[in-house]
């Protein structure tokens, strides 16, 4: 994976989060570290004032000397565009090894709030993007850091391969298992299998996602995977499982229209709902 990690800061305790957690997965990964604050005021508007600027500029100066500092090995900078964050944001990813994105928490149960820029980056980008919110409200740590596992929303489709690869990626940078989790629902009239046959169901499901992941686990042989399914709706399992996760990681189809949602509605509701921190990789 080349390219740096790059992280849109906007001086909020939220982005601030998201910047210490890119330091840790850039210094994982050995690659540098680009803070990236868009701020696409001009003047009259009294954000686009010079002092305005130069307040902005000094922050985003503050935050990339103290990560310099607390993170010797990671190779930081920074930098200030005037443009809109959404367009800045996309811009990078075409060249990032992933974007990282603060999301405001709500509490326990709420989870993720995420703003237009958010969900229009996690839906467009060419790279992975990560959604982090923080662990509490005094902006010191992220959700969920800790000796969980890297969780898997697991997809049978041949065209997933790169969110299979980018978890079982980030699991063995962790020294992490990874658990891969999928939900299926029974087939119409299956109210009238008796407990035999649902559980003959059940068999056939988990043969097929471990016959999905099988290609690339082969690729990294040193990452203990676990796989789960779940009956019942996919949204409430992979919440469920992401649960005391490290991260929790959801393909997103790639859609080549400009307007319209590029999001499903599994990918965002589980945005919004999971309190680990999120990455949303585009596959085919």
């Amino acid at each position: 994976m080349d390219g740096p990690v790059v992280v849109g800061f906007d001086g909020t305790d939220e982005s601030v989060a998201a910047a210490h957690w890119a330091a840790s997965e850039a210094e994982r990964r050995g690659l540098p570290l680009e803070l990236l604050q868009a701020w696409p005021w001009h003047a009259p508007h009294a954000l686009g004032t010079p002092d305005a600027q130069r307040w902005a500029r000094r922050r985003l100066a503050r935050q990339e000397v103290e990560l310099r500092a607390g993170r010797s090995g990671v190779e930081v900078s920074a930098v200030h565009v005037p443009e809109d964050p959404e367009r800045a944001l996309e811009a990078a990813g075409r060249s990032a090894a992933m974007l990282v994105l603060g999301s405001r928490a709500l509490g326990p149960v709420r989870g993720f709030v995420l703003g237009s820029v958010g969900l229009a980056v996690a839906g467009r980008a060419a790279c992975p993007t990560v959604l982090v919110r923080p662990a509490d409200t005094t902006g010191g740590g992220t959700a969920a850091e800790g000796p969980g596992p890297v969780v898997l929303a697991a997809d049978l489709r041949p065209e997933a391969a790169p969110a299979v690869d980018f978890a079982l990626e980030c699991a063995a940078l962790r020294s992490a298992r990874l658990h891969a989790v999928r939900a299926w629902e029974t087939p119409t009239g299956a109210e009238y299998l008796g407990p035999v046959e649902l559980a003959e169901l059940e068999i056939a499901e988990r043969r097929r996602l471990t016959e999905a992941l099988e290609p690339e686990c082969r690729l990294h042989p040193g990452v203990r995977v676990t796989a789960e399914t779940v009956r019942g709706p996919r949204t409430r399992a992979v919440v469920e499982a992401g649960d005391g996760a490290q991260l929790l990681v959801i393909g997103r189809r790639t859609r080549r229209a400009p307007v319209g949602p590029h999001l499903g509605s599994v990918a965002h509701a589980v945005l919004h709902h999971a309190r680990c921190p999120v990455a949303v990789v585009p596959c085919g």
